[in-house]
């Protein structure tokens, strides 16, 4: 079944939950920026969770099928189609999104799953790389992509409990644990309400707010990062690194955001305002395996659902 591309949007690309187990050769994790929302879009219309789906960011694309579909669209809010709950695309009428009403990213799944020939094991794509997902780059306008067939249909009308998703917010509290060098900083990180930086992309969300001045000018020798890692360069503005971050990095690493609150950052947009709250790694551990038990239990009462 094709699908076509008739406005890209901005930044719209083909993502999965990234490549794991390539860190070493210097490949990064890549992938959905807000791994929830695509887990629980491709739920929705009976894919694995893992399933390659489309990634917008503030404005979403226009799109026509060629036949009927199911779809969903999780994480922010685009106009386009109401969040959170399954939805038949009738064939040849557009699918607009509009700009994103909350939040920054949005994600559109469709029964069957995209036909994408995976790159390293996954189709997500690496822009910087040039590899992966369609063509190795973002969706340009009159793009036709290919996706299966299917004529999985759900009964009712209903969405996701709002209790399983994220707090999304304008200006979220998001916990971390400490970083390598957490010790080197004072505690104005955790007292201080930082700005989004439009700098921000796939890399890192870029902040702004007093600079963090270190206790030590030594130098720190380059050690692995990933996703969640806050960085604190010499200009001392924090960078939480996000999917397309590089593997290791030479900056102190004051704190890392927990699994559970990455989407929160993911969603963030440029001018929007974010606290830090400092909880224990094993804090961290019950809380993510809090969210995978609300997921199963959702996996389980989705699949009730497909006629």
């Amino acid at each position: 079944m094709e699908v076509k591309v008739i406005r890209a949007g901005m930044l719209t690309t083909v993502q999965d939950l990234g490549r794991p187990g390539h860190r070493a050769a210097g490949v990064p994790l890549c992938g959905a920026m807000d791994a929830f929302a695509l887990r629980v879009a491709n739920l929705l219309v009976g894919n694995p969770e893992n399933a390659a789906a489309i990634e917008f960011t503030l404005a979403g694309p226009e799109l026509v099928f060629e036949k009927d579909a199911l779809v969903a669209v999780c994480g922010g809010d685009f106009a386009a189609l109401s969040p959170w709950r399954p939805a038949i695309i009738r064939a040849g009428e557009p699918l607009r999104f509009s700009h994103a009403r909350r939040g920054c990213r949005g994600y559109l799944a469709i029964a069957g799953g995209l036909r994408i020939a995976p790159v390293l094991g996954s189709c997500s794509t690496f822009l910087r790389g040039g590899f992966g997902g369609w063509k190795g780059r973002a969706l340009r306008d009159g793009d036709v992509l290919d996706a299966e067939e299917s004529e999985r249909r759900v009964s009712g009308t209903w969405r996701v409990d709002g209790r399983i998703i994220p707090p999304y917010s304008a200006a979220p509290e998001v916990r971390v644990v400490p970083g390598a060098q957490a010790q080197e900083f004072d505690g104005e990180f955790f007292s201080t309400e930082f700005d989004v930086s439009p700098q921000s992309d796939r890399m890192g969300v870029r902040l702004k707010g007093p600079a963090l001045v270190r206790s030590t000018a030594d130098g720190v020798a380059s050690a692995t990062v990933v996703p969640g890692t806050i960085q604190v360069p010499p200009d001392g503005q924090p960078i939480v690194l996000m999917a397309d971050a590089q593997t290791i990095g030479g900056y102190p690493q004051i704190a890392h955001v927990i699994g559970v609150d990455l989407p929160l950052v993911a969603q963030l947009r440029p001018g929007d305002k974010v606290r830090f709250r400092q909880i224990t790694l094993g804090e961290a551990h019950e809380l993510l395996l809090a969210r995978e038990r609300a997921i199963g239990i959702l996996r389980e009462g989705i699949a009730l659902k497909f006629l």
